[in-house]
């Protein structure tokens, strides 16, 4: 038996996979080194690229691994979805908790936004795409005909993404996220009325 196998390997990879995750979203895949990752999980380097790869195959591990708990955020938002208003805006919701519960996703992708780890391609079109296209489909059949359904999408995985990482401001110009209920509750009101203006479900 290899070092990479057996119950001890499982707990040191996991504990690679959700040192990195943090250090990913916090840092940056290009302000992250494989040394950092292994010092931080408290494991030797020559470890960690046997029982997780090396950085580029850890943080593919991460960007999968995240794709997969959105996915089952959404089998379960669908299992409940119903094709009207409230069916759009519990998916619409069941997201936005997602992401509250679970920060470092929307931090990992804000900082694809700022071209971390653009020499890895294709993460968007195996990891998001394929999310997208079945919000898409499935709401699609029940908005108003001049609604832009994609759009839309990418509209408030945007404003959702914004808020739990940058939160909103104070009329004192002191940041607020989701972690103060009185602004989740406006933030979370205003995605309603806007994810009804724009798909067209309000009547």
């Amino acid at each position: 038996m290899g070092q990479a196998d057996g119950p001890e390997s499982d707990k040191a990879r996991e504990r690679i996979i959700e040192t990195a995750s943090r250090l990913f979203a916090s840092l940056g895949y290009d302000g992250t080194s494989a040394q950092t990752i292994a010092d931080a999980a408290g494991l030797g380097i020559a470890t960690v690229t046997e029982l997780a790869g090396d950085k580029r195959d850890i943080y593919l591990t991460v960007m999968r691994r995240n794709y997969l708990a959105t996915q089952a955020i959404l089998d379960s938002a669908f299992t409940a979805f119903t094709p009207d208003r409230a069916g759009v805006l519990l998916v619409v919701d069941r997201f936005l908790d997602f992401y509250i519960d679970h920060p470092e996703v929307p931090e990992l992708w804000i900082h694809r936004w700022l071209s971390d780890a653009a020499d890895i391609t294709g993460v968007e079109a195996q990891f998001l795409k394929p999310l997208r296209d079945r919000v898409n489909n499935a709401i699609q059949g029940i908005v108003s005909p001049d609604a832009d359904v994609k759009v839309t999408t990418e509209t408030i995985v945007w404003c959702v993404r914004g808020f739990v990482v940058g939160g909103m401001l104070t009329p004192e110009g002191e940041p607020h996220g989701p972690r103060n209920i009185v602004y989740l509750q406006r933030f979370r009101a205003y995605l309603h009325q806007l994810v009804t203006r724009l798909l067209g479900l309000d009547g």
